[in-house]
């Protein structure tokens, strides 16, 4: 179970690592006003505390003491309630760009706005996301010793 949530785990975190060099590339962190909805320093601290977790993820399959695996845990929840957030502020842009490529926008001049983060790929946020649940289920089962 262990290994198992490291893979989903190392997985969820390229994918993760792909949506935030798309967001730099698309001006995210830029000066502009309008280029991201997305709060930085939860964007930050998802993709910190991700790398922390996933660290004493590795820690814990090193060691083998379950404490290791509970803080991952915790970190991990921390994660998700971040992912929940951007998740939440990525749906608006998404839905801009689908009504500004759908026709229902205002043309060229809405897409020019849109924020960094509306770039990304669904499939990717989905696959971001239906990995991150399964990665919480397999580290908190592996942490239950189960």
């Amino acid at each position: 179970m262990a290994v198992a949530a490291l893979i989903v785990w190392i997985a969820v975190a390229v994918g993760g690592g792909i949506m935030t060099g798309i967001w730099f590339a698309r001006g995210g962190a830029g000066a502009q006003q309008d280029a991201t909805r997305f709060s930085v320093p939860v964007l930050f601290a998802h993709v910190g505390l991700a790398v922390i977790g996933l660290v004493l993820w590795i820690v814990y399959m090193i060691l083998g003491d379950a404490a290791w695996a509970w803080l991952a845990f915790a970190a991990l929840v921390l994660v998700a309630l971040g992912g929940f957030v951007l998740f939440a502020r990525w749906l608006p842009g998404y839905r801009a760009r689908t009504s500004a490529v759908s026709g229902t926008g205002s043309g060229d001049a809405a897409a020019a706005r849109q924020p960094a983060e509306s770039h990304f790929p669904v499939a990717l946020v989905a696959g971001h996301g239906i990995g991150a649940v399964a990665t919480v289920v397999l580290v908190l089962l592996a942490a239950l010793g189960l």
